[in-house]
């Protein structure tokens, strides 16, 4: 499926989702938050939920989590324009920025894996916990596990990694920091994304 066939699937998908109160997180969003990024992409980011930024924009990780996100991926040169898609486990907004539920994730999953189905990424990242949990059905904590290569029934090779908002509370570059960890598993990131390339 080339680019332009991906897009069309795509935004057929999110007019789908535009539409939707299967949960009740519709009756109470600004915009759904579809995606973001490259269609082409061989990586994915699965973020958690939408935030106030995002809700307004219709745009995932577009607020301060998502600026310094996109700036530890051009440390390594990779963009969302041209290397990664973007989207969360669900695409609306919770009140108060709260941790969506599970019937949520669960109602709102149909686009999700139509995402996965459409992209077909060889990397998943899973950004924080919530995405942890929902992908894999893990309950270590990220800390644990973040920056390990796992294995996908789509046949990805996925990593959790931190969420950025949690590197926005945690901002040294000191040596086993949060922060300095991510920025070795983005390097990681990038040289599987390379041998990739080369295929």
């Amino acid at each position: 499926m080339n680019e332009s066939e991906k897009t069309q699937k795509l935004d057929q998908v999110k007019s789908t989702c535009e539409k939707c109160f299967d949960c009740e997180l519709g009756s109470t969003r600004t915009k759904s938050v579809f995606s973001d990024g490259s269609p082409d992409a061989l990586i994915m980011l699965i973020g958690e939920a939408p935030g106030q930024n995002e809700d307004e924009t219709g745009i995932p990780f577009i607020g301060r989590a998502g600026k310094l996100l996109d700036e530890l991926f051009k440390t390594q040169g990779l963009t969302r324009e041209k290397d990664i898609y973007i989207c969360n486990t669900v695409k609306c907004r919770p009140p108060n920025n709260r941790v969506p539920t599970e019937t949520e994730k669960a109602q709102c999953r149909k686009y999700l894996d139509a995402q996965i189905e459409i992209i077909k990424p060889k990397i998943i990242l899973l950004c924080g916990a919530t995405a942890l949990k929902s992908i894999i059905g893990s309950k270590l904590p990220i800390s644990k596990i973040r920056g390990e290569w796992i294995g996908h029934p789509s046949k990805a090779k996925v990593m959790p990694i931190f969420h950025p908002s949690y590197l926005l509370r945690n901002p040294s570059l000191k040596e086993g920091s949060p922060k300095w960890l991510m920025t070795e598993d983005i390097k990681k990131i990038k040289q599987y994304y390379q041998t990739l390339c080369k295929d």
